[in-house]
């Protein structure tokens, strides 16, 4: 697939309009050679200058005296910067097409941004009951993980010190059950016990401190160590073996990877990487070929940003095909299936807004996506929400109407706009289009928002919605809401569904 790609742009460069000039066929081919080519009016001409370019010439080999890409990392992460290869060694392009590139790409940069246009009529959200919960008596929160366990009807809570707890809605209470050494970022409780995922190191690292860890009754075990940042994990009997496999994201950073850990003879989880890429985020199970074999669909973000499908093949082998591709501006973060449009296959719906690194600015294009799907696995965009920053959505019937609403959370909204909005709530009015009433949280409930799980957390039949706050900031807020969310008691908002 890649190299197809990779010729492709070489037919696209050849077929050039003569036209065309140099520094726009310059950029066709560099800057479309390894992920899409994001538009160049999607970020302003002093973050080309300073951030992107910098970084980009280092990685294709030119020497900027102002600017070293290994500054900060150890000898060791350098070793293995160096070994994967991410710079250059050696020029790829003349230095007299390189400035050629730069001037052609910081002439058409803009100075700035357009703004997404507030909507004079958007509504406070009525249907659910706001609870709020403390899980402990410490100010602030950081919640790295939140699911909810439908066996015991648990809320499930991993944190950046690497405890996990457990919450009783129904009854109110909060247990510790475990703790690891790092931040948890997945909790899987399977008969054998739980499957802790500990990330290593929160932070862009090449340092691989991250483990898989199983605890029970009896005691903890280090399934596999050394794992590259671990954002997710996923559970699973593929090839229905009765043997649980796990496919782990890592994130990574500079490199990452998406693996697949499999017991061997001796009971024994061997690690085999299927996609050697940084950003893996998420994956879910689904059989998209329609062959009884589980297949993988999964999202990754940190450059080449796409939804992917590894299809399942025999003797767990597997084959890549790409679903969606995205702009590497666009912070993609989140991705669900659902059949949108009630036509009997799913779509694809993609939320877009990481915006903690190098071109921390409000970014209209942010937002979600909703892609139909044709029926063969083709999908369009078809819907776009802009939303400052959204990282998550949980896509369901909440009203009871027959058609799907949509919750979306951001973690990087404009801070200038008050109240912050970081919550938002798509009531879709039904119909052939896409309709929906934009609703938000009421003024008095407010909070740094992160994570969010749909679950029926009362057990009365319908969906009600769990935020997580994290005070934990990647980027600059204003000081009187980070003195206001890091004095908070508040953990967990639940939005309890009125319905029923």
């Amino acid at each position: 697939m890649r190299l197809q790609f990779l010729l492709l742009c070489l037919i696209v460069v050849s077929c050039a309009k003569p036209t065309q000039n140099r520094g726009e066929r310059l950029y066709a081919s560099h800057c479309a050679s390894c992920h899409t080519a994001p538009r160049i009016d999607h970020l302003t001409k002093e973050l080309w200058e300073n951030s992107i370019l910098p970084e980009m010439g280092a990685r294709m080999g030119i020497k900027d005296p102002n600017y070293d890409p290994y500054k900060g990392y150890t000898h060791a992460e350098q070793f293995d910067i160096k070994q994967a290869g991410i710079y250059s060694p050696i020029p790829t392009i003349s230095q007299e097409d390189w400035i050629k590139l730069k001037d052609y790409i910081l002439a058409n940069a803009p100075d700035g941004l357009p703004v997404i246009p507030k909507n004079p009529s958007i509504q406070t959200l009525e249907q659910f009951e706001f609870k709020s919960i403390s899980i402990d008596s410490v100010p602030g929160a950081a919640i790295s993980f939140l699911g909810y366990d439908e066996g015991s009807q648990n809320i499930l809570i991993g944190n950046l010190d690497g405890s996990v707890n457990t919450f009783d809605y129904l009854q109110g209470t909060s247990q510790n059950i475990f703790r690891a050494q790092s931040a948890v970022t997945a909790f899987n409780p399977t008969d054998l016990g739980d499957i802790v995922t500990a990330v290593g190191i929160l932070n862009p690292s090449q340092q691989k401190e991250g483990a898989l860890l199983l605890r029970n009754e009896v005691a903890t075990d280090t399934l596999i160590a050394g794992l590259h940042r671990p954002v997710h994990s996923l559970v699973h009997d593929f090839n229905k073996d009765g043997q649980l496999e796990i496919v782990v994201c890592e994130f990574g950073h500079l490199t990452g990877e998406l693996s697949l850990l499999q017991k061997d003879s001796n009971g024994i989880y061997q690690k085999k990487v299927l996609i050697q890429s940084p950003g893996s985020m998420r994956s879910i199970v689904r059989d998209l070929d329609g062959d009884g074999k589980d297949d993988i669909v999964f999202m990754k973000a940190q450059g080449d940003e796409a939804i992917m499908v590894l299809y399942q093949k025999d003797d767990m082998t597997f084959s890549a095909d790409m679903l969606l591709r995205f702009s590497p501006v666009l912070g993609t973060s989140w991705f669900e299936m659902v059949d949108f449009d009630g036509d009997g296959d799913e779509d694809i719906i993609t939320v877009h807004g990481d915006n903690a690194d190098k071109t921390q600015i409000l970014k209209p294009y942010h937002g979600l996506r909703i892609h139909l799907n044709n029926g063969d696995n083709e999908y369009e965009e078809s819907f776009f929400y802009p939303m400052y920053g959204a990282t998550r959505s949980e896509t369901f019937d909440y009203d009871g109407d027959g058609d799907l609403d949509i919750a979306l959370v951001s973690t990087f909204p404009d801070y200038a706009d008050r109240p912050v909005k970081s919550f938002v709530y798509l009531e879709n009015a039904g119909g052939d289009g896409f309709d929906f009433t934009e609703r938000i949280l009421p003024k008095q409930i407010d909070g740094k928002w992160f994570l969010m799980k749909a679950a029926d957390v009362d057990a009365d039949g319908d969906q009600d919605i769990i935020l997580s706050t994290f005070t934990y900031y990647f980027t600059p807020i204003p000081k009187d809401l980070s003195q206001k969310w890091s004095e908070s008691l508040t953990d967990l908002m639940v939005l309890e569904n009125t319905l029923k």
